[in-house]
C-alpha cells in the first residue's frame, strides 16, 4: 500500500509530518546553495512545485525551524553531514503574491499591504531587542499596524532583513514565491505602469542595494524584462525552462512517475500516463511530467486535464484572441501534432506585448504550452536574424485544453454551433445560414476587444471559427486555412480521413463598398475558388469533384450569406 496521495498541499512540514507522498527534491537545496548566487530567479510553470519547494527551503535554513531534521530524516539532502549542520540556522523571510490576482490597482495594493501587515506582525518579537534602534522597532509596528505610507512599503523587505540580521548575526535569506502573479493581472486588467513602478522599487531595495541580504530567491510563470521591474538588478541569475540549472528540481522525471505508479498500484497506466502527461523540458532534460496532473492522475486512476483547467489562462486568452491569421494559422499546424519555428524571447515585456503577435509563443512557452522540440544552433546572432526555435504542444493534456479554450470563445456547446455543422456537412444551404448568423451577433460581441470593433476586422473571427471547428471535427476531418492549392490560397478546406465522405472548400469575403449586395459577394467568393483551382490538391488526393463542395461566405458588418 502506498503512502497517502494528498490533493494541494503545498507545505513542506505538514506533508512530511502526516507521511503523504513525496518525491525527494532536496537536492535542489545542494545545487541552490552551492552555486554562490546573490539572488536567482527561477522560472517554471504554473503547479510545477514552485511553491512546496520555496516552503522545502525555509524548513531546512530558517531559524524557526531550528532542530527539525526530522522533516529531512530519509531524503537526499541528508545524507550529508554539512547540510545536516546548515539545517535551522538561518533568518528567512519568506513571503508568496501567489494570491494577488485582483482586477484593479487599488486593491492590488490593498492586498500588498495585507501581506505586508501579516509579515511585520511576525517579528514583532524583534520589539523586545536592545539590539534594534527605536526608529527600526517603530518601522516594525507600525507596518505590523499597516500605517506605512507607500514609500516605506517598499523598503518592508530591506527593513525587516537588517532588523533580523542584527538580531540574530546573520545576514538574511529572502524567499517571494509567484513573484509574477499580479504583474500578470496587471497586464489583463490594464493597470501594468502603475503596479510596475511598486515593484520596481520593492525588488531594487530588496535584492539589489541590501547589504543584509545572505541569499535570495524568486519563482514565477514568466520572466520580465530587466528594464520593466529589475533595473540595475545586475547580479540576478536568471533560470529559465530553457536553462539547464535545476532541470529536475520542478516537476516530475520520467522514472519518478513510474515509480509512483508502482507505489500506488497503476503501473499497468505507464503508457497512457505518458501519452498524456509526458512532453516537458527544462534545458536538455526531457520527458518531465507535470506534478499535478500526476499526482491527481495517482489519487483518481482517471486520465483527465487537471493540470491545464487550474487557471483561466487570462493572458494567454487575450493574446490568442487578438492574434491575426498567422498566429492562428500556427495553431491549426500546432493542433494537428505539428510543429512550428519562431523566435522566442523569452524576457517578457507585458506593456508590449499587445504590439508583437509572437510574443504569445514566448508566453506559451514560459507557460508550459509550448515545448521546444529544436534550437538553432546559428553561432552568430543578430536583432536581424534572432535565434529560431522549433516548438509543439507539450502533451495530449494541453491540446485538450485548447480545444477547451477555443469552444469557449465562440459559446460552445450550442445548439446553433451543433447544428451548423450538421448543417455543413449535409449541404443544408438555408440552415447553414440560419445558424451562421446567429453564431455571428453573438461571438462577434465577444471579441470587440480593440480599438476597432470585431466587425470591422472580421478575420480575426474567421480564422478563430476555423479553430473552433477543429474541436468537434478533428476526429474526423483534416481542416487547413490560408494554405497553397492550385494558383493561390484559401481560406479553409475541410477533408475526411474517409473518402467516401465529401470535403469541403470555403472561401471568405467582405462585401465591398461597390458591390450591390451579399449575394454578389458571395458569387465573387465562389467564382475566386473556380478561377484559383483550390480543388487541385483535393482532387490530386482522388477526391471526386462531385464529392466537393464549395462555399462562399460573404460577410458585412455581423451579417453573414452563404452560398
Amino acid at each position: 500500500m502506498g503512502r497517502t496521495v494528498a490533493i494541494g498541499i503545498q507545505n513542506f512540514a505538514v506533508l512530511r509530518e502526516k507521511n503523504c507522498f513525496y518525491v525527494d527534491k532536496t537536492d535542489f537545496i545542494k545545487e541552490w546553495w552551492e552555486t554562490e548566487d546573490d539572488v536567482t530567479l527561477i522560472t517554471r510553470p504554473r503547479r510545477f512545485g514552485k511553491t512546496l519547494n520555496i516552503s522545502m527551503l525555509e524548513c531546512f535554513f530558517s531559524i524557526n525551524y531550528a532542530n527539525r531534521g526530522d522533516l529531512f530524516e530519509g531524503l537526499s539532502i541528508w545524507k550529508e553531514e554539512k547540510y545536516r549542520s546548515l539545517q535551522g540556522t538561518w533568518p528567512v523571510i519568506s513571503l508568496s503574491f501567489a494570491n494577488i490576482k485582483e482586477t484593479d490597482f487599488k486593491t492590488t495594493q490593498l492586498k500588498i499591504r495585507l501581506i505586508i501587515k501579516n509579515l511585520c506582525s511576525d517579528y514583532l518579537f524583534l520589539l523586545d531587542s536592545e539590539k534594534l534602534a527605536e526608529n527600526e522597532k517603530d518601522f516594525i509596528e507600525r507596518g505590523a499596524k499597516g500605517k506605512l505610507n507607500e514609500t516605506e512599503e517598499t523598503m518592508i523587505l530591506y527593513q525587516l532583513s537588517k532588523a533580523l540580521s542584527q538580531y540574530y548575526g546573520k545576514k538574511a535569506i529572502i524567499l517571494l514565491d509567484e513573484y509574477d502573479t499580479p504583474m500578470q493581472e496587471a497586464y489583463i486588467h490594464g493597470f501594468w505602469p502603475e503596479l510596475a513602478g511598486f515593484i520596481r522599487s520593492l525588488f531594487n531595495s530588496a535584492f539589489k542595494t541590501n547589504p543584509y541580504l545572505a541569499r535570495g530567491i524568486l519563482t514565477g510563470i514568466t520572466r520580465i524584462s530587466k528594464e520593466s521591474i529589475f533595473s540595475d538588478l545586475n547580479h540576478l541569475k536568471v533560470v529559465t525552462t530553457t536553462s539547464d540549472e535545476y532541470s529536475t528540481a520542478f516537476g516530475f522525471t520520467e522514472e519518478e512517475v513510474f515509480a509512483a505508479l508502482e507505489e500506488c498500484g497503476l503501473a499497468e497506466k505507464k503508457i497512457e500516463v505518458k501519452r498524456w502527461y509526458d512532453g516537458f523540458t527544462f534545458g536538455e532534460q526531457k520527458d518531465i511530467y507535470n506534478p499535478w496532473s500526476i499526482i491527481n492522475f495517482l489519487n483518481t486512476g482517471k486520465l483527465a486535464a487537471y493540470w491545464a483547467n487550474t487557471s483561466n489562462n487570462g493572458p494567454i486568452s487575450r493574446l490568442l484572441q487578438r492574434s491575426g491569421k498567422q498566429v492562428k494559422t500556427a495553431f491549426e499546424s500546432l493542433l494537428h501534432g505539428e510543429t512550428i519555428v519562431s523566435p522566442i524571447d523569452e524576457q517578457i515585456i507585458y506593456d508590449y506585448m499587445d504590439n508583437n503577435e509572437t510574443a504569445i509563443f514566448s508566453l506559451l512557452v514560459a507557460s508550459g504550452y509550448l515545448k521546444v522540440v529544436k534550437i538553432d544552433e546559428e553561432p552568430f546572432l543578430t536583432y536581424a536574424k534572432p535565434r529560431l526555435y522549433t516548438l509543439a504542444l507539450t502533451n495530449n493534456e494541453v491540446r485538450s485544453m485548447f480545444m477547451a479554450m477555443f469552444q469557449d470563445w465562440f459559446g460552445y456547446p450550442g445548439s446553433e454551433y451543433n447544428e451548423f455543422i450538421k448543417a455543413l456537412l449535409i449541404g443544408n444551404i438555408k440552415m447553414m445560414n440560419i445558424f451562421m448568423n446567429s453564431i455571428m451577433i453573438r461571438t462577434f460581441s465577444y471579441f470587440d476587444t480593440g480599438n476597432q470593433p470585431s466587425i470591422y476586422a472580421p478575420e480575426r473571427f474567421y480564422h478563430g471559427f476555423v479553430l473552433g471547428l477543429l474541436a468537434d471535427l478533428s476526429d474526423r476531418y483534416t481542416l487547413t486555412s490560408n494554405r497553397e492549392s492550385g494558383f493561390g490560397r484559401y481560406d479553409v478546406v475541410i477533408e475526411p480521413f474517409d473518402q467516401t465522405k465529401n470535403a469541403f472548400i470555403l472561401e471568405f469575403k467582405v462585401k465591398d463598398p461597390n458591390e450591390e449586395s451579399l449575394e454578389a459577394t458571395v458569387e465573387t467568393a465562389l467564382a475566386q475558388i473556380e478561377e484559383k483551382r483550390y480543388d487541385t490538391d483535393l482532387l490530386a488526393k482522388g477526391f471526386k469533384k462531385e464529392q466537393i463542395k464549395k462555399y462562399g461566405f460573404a460577410f458585412e458588418g455581423k451579417k453573414v450569406l452563404i452560398g
